[in-house]
């Protein structure tokens, strides 16, 4: 996977996580970013760092994504084609630390809405650029939670994992790579922020944030259209897909106590 000079990678949830990830990887491959996340200070604090370790620019945008004039903001920077973006992550989102029923409505909404309308709305708007000029790479943070049966989360990551797999084949002829990144277990601040006790996670289900990173810009290169890290996340994945659905369940359902 390559970026010219004249394209920047945009980032949602770019100052933590995969995304903090994602940002530290591409600065130092040369890649000028647009990192995009709530928290102002943080992005300013991650832009300095970037820029001064890589020596890469660094554009920043805060923005509520779950927010009309956050998402509004993000948008209008990625039509604007006097600044192309070539590539395009959404990794903004978040977990839920009740089940389905036990949460509001809203919640459940905006979970919905972050890690599937504003994807795919980005990534309309990314397109528009990227077609004219030919080339592109899109990569959805998605996750292995999403071949399995495991509440809303797993359903909108399913989401994410069949739209990436179609339109990776629609606009392969275009030049355009869409890629789905399924992670397993990462070591991030995403169960921490929701609380969540992962002691009873055994160590070989953890995967390195660098690791997942490295493997799902490898396979955007590739031109794939899933990217599931490491060998054994893709031999459970094979696992997922052919055991009965219940077992699944219950196995999955282990993770969240």
């Amino acid at each position: 996977m390559s970026e010219t000079t004249a394209e920047s990678v945009l980032i949602t949830g770019g100052t933590a996580g995969l995304g903090a990830e994602f940002a530290r990887q591409l600065a130092g491959r040369g890649a000028s970013l647009v990192l995009v996340a709530r928290d102002e200070d943080r992005l300013q604090e991650s832009a300095a760092r970037l820029h001064g370790q890589a020596g890469v620019q660094v554009e920043t945008i805060t923005a509520n994504l779950l927010e009309d004039d956050g998402l509004a903001r993000v948008l209008a920077r990625l039509a604007d084609q006097s600044r192309p973006v070539g590539t395009l992550v959404n990794n903004a989102g978040h977990g839920l630390p009740t089940s389905f029923a036990d949460s509001t409505l809203i919640a459940e909404l905006d979970h919905l809405r972050i890690h599937v309308t504003v994807p795919m709305a980005l990534a309309h708007a990314a397109l528009q650029g990227m077609r004219a000029r030919g080339r592109g790479y899109i990569i959805n943070v998605a996750s292995m939670a999403g071949f399995t049966p495991r509440g809303s989360y797993s359903a909108a990551k399913a989401a994410m994992i069949h739209f990436s797999r179609w339109a990776n084949i629609e606009y392969r002829r275009e030049g355009i790579t869409v890629t789905a990144l399924c992670p397993g277990y990462t070591h991030t601040e995403f169960h921490e922020r929701m609380h969540l006790d992962t002691g009873h996670i055994p160590g070989w289900m953890w995967l390195d944030a660098g690791q997942v990173v490295r493997e799902g810009l490898r396979d955007t290169a590739a031109g794939k259209a899933v990217s599931i890290p490491s060998r054994r996340y893709k031999a459970l994945a094979v696992l997922a897909r052919t055991l009965p659905p219940t077992l699944v369940a219950a196995i999955v359902a282990r993770g969240r106590d």
